[in-house]
């Protein structure tokens, strides 16, 4: 990042160069993968269509709102002949190890672990678009996208050589695995494309077996509504009760399908010190969380992924993970919560106390039910207590 910018000839500056030559700056810049593709519909925008189709969006409106903008970008960008995508790495060497402490923690996806990547890559591709305007002369349009736009990113992506499509809908790279962000600048050159390579996961299906949720329907389908990424950080309202019990100790996002992926186990780690983890992100303690009030939520995860989900879906996360944990010590932790401002909060917590079924956690569910208007936190209490009517004596 401190290397001067590249200064290529600018008489000779044939497309081939040009290219070459943004590529270049492109990794001067710390994108670690660069490739260039043209700006075309995306090769299976039917099958987006389909996807949504069927509803495995779930409650993803925007995806909907944008279906034809992200089918057709030449509808709103008919200027835009090339895009360059870029990656950087995020992977750090910490093991997904939550349950051996004798302290219940959950697990927080690795991306989320430093500060958010939005704000640090779209500078970095702002960056590189007055390069291109300075070295190029003229004018050139260009847009900057990560992550935010109606862009099919990983579409792009594998167009431009990065990566294929894995069956987990995740996008894999053979040197770099797929803990990588994505980003794309989209600009009015026309400029070489680089090669796609092959798909490579061959007859491989560990992802798919390992998804605790069965959220993929089949190999590059995922059904996002069973998908514990999306129900702990998309899904906005209460997650069926269903699906609680298969989340375990996810708070955060899930890493399951890329962590059993061969092509993540020799990567290096990021060397991005802004996605290392922040203090008590790995693996963090549980029932601590539980006390954070508004202010607090908003101070710690300031600049962090984690931040959308605010303090009612994180909290709401967490209860479900301390009930999966089935932890007597944190039923003096998820009590108060039975009084919450929030009934997202209150109900998850009600859950959470009829999983671990102690005599504390009944009498709590039961003074909490003679005080509960809202219908649908009620309801929620009446099933917590039937559910440790059905639970064994903690004294057995």
């Amino acid at each position: 990042m401190n290397a001067k910018p590249q200064e290529p000839d600018v008489v000779a500056l044939t497309p081939e160069r040009l290219a070459q030559a943004i590529t270049g700056e492109a990794r001067r810049l710390g994108f670690e993968l660069v490739g260039i593709a043209p700006v075309d519909d995306p090769l299976h925008e039917q099958a987006f269509a389909d996807w949504l189709q069927a509803g495995y969006s779930g409650e993803m409106a925007y995806m909907a709102r944008t279906e034809q903008a992200r089918r057709h970008p030449h509808t709103w960008m008919p200027w835009a002949r090339s895009v360059v995508s870029v990656a950087i790495n995020y992977a750090t060497p910490f093991p997904h190890e939550t349950r051996d402490t004798g302290v219940p923690r959950g697990w927080i996806s690795r991306y989320a672990w430093g500060d958010d990547y939005h704000e640090m890559m779209e500078s970095r591709l702002e960056s590189l678009l007055s390069w291109i305007r300075d070295t190029v002369g003229g004018e050139i349009q260009g847009k900057v996208y990560v992550d935010t736009g109606p862009v099919l990113e990983h579409e792009f992506a594998v167009r431009a050589g990065i990566g294929w499509i894995g069956k987990n809908t995740l996008l894999i790279s053979p040197q770099h695995g797929s803990y990588f962000f994505l980003g794309e600048l989209f600009l009015s050159l026309e400029l070489p494309a680089d090669q796609p390579i092959r798909n490579r996961c061959g007859s491989c299906d560990l992802c798919l077996k390992a998804c605790p949720t069965d959220a993929f329907v089949g190999p590059y389908r995922l059904d996002a509504r069973r998908c514990i990424s999306y129900l702990t950080i998309e899904l906005k309202g209460r997650i069926p009760a269903e699906m609680r019990p298969l989340i375990g100790d996810h708070i955060f996002g899930c890493d399951i399908c890329q962590e059993v992926c061969p092509y993540n186990i020799n990567i290096g780690a990021s060397k991005e010190p802004a996605f290392q983890p922040r203090e008590g992100l790995h693996a963090p303690e549980l029932i601590p969380l539980l006390a954070l009030g508004d202010e607090q939520f908003r101070s710690r995860f300031k600049g962090s992924p984690i931040k959308r989900s605010k303090r009612r879906g994180f909290l709401r996360n967490v209860a479900v993970a301390l009930g999966n944990n089935g932890s007597e010590k944190s039923v003096p932790a998820l009590t108060p919560l039975l009084a919450d401002p929030e009934p997202l909060v209150r109900s998850h917590a009600a859950w959470a106390l009829g999983r671990i079924g102690t005599t504390e956690a009944r009498a709590a569910l039961d003074d909490a039910r003679t005080r509960e208007t809202d219908p649908d936190v009620h309801a929620e209490i009446t099933q917590a207590l039937i559910a440790c009517a059905l639970s064994p004596s903690p004294s057995l």
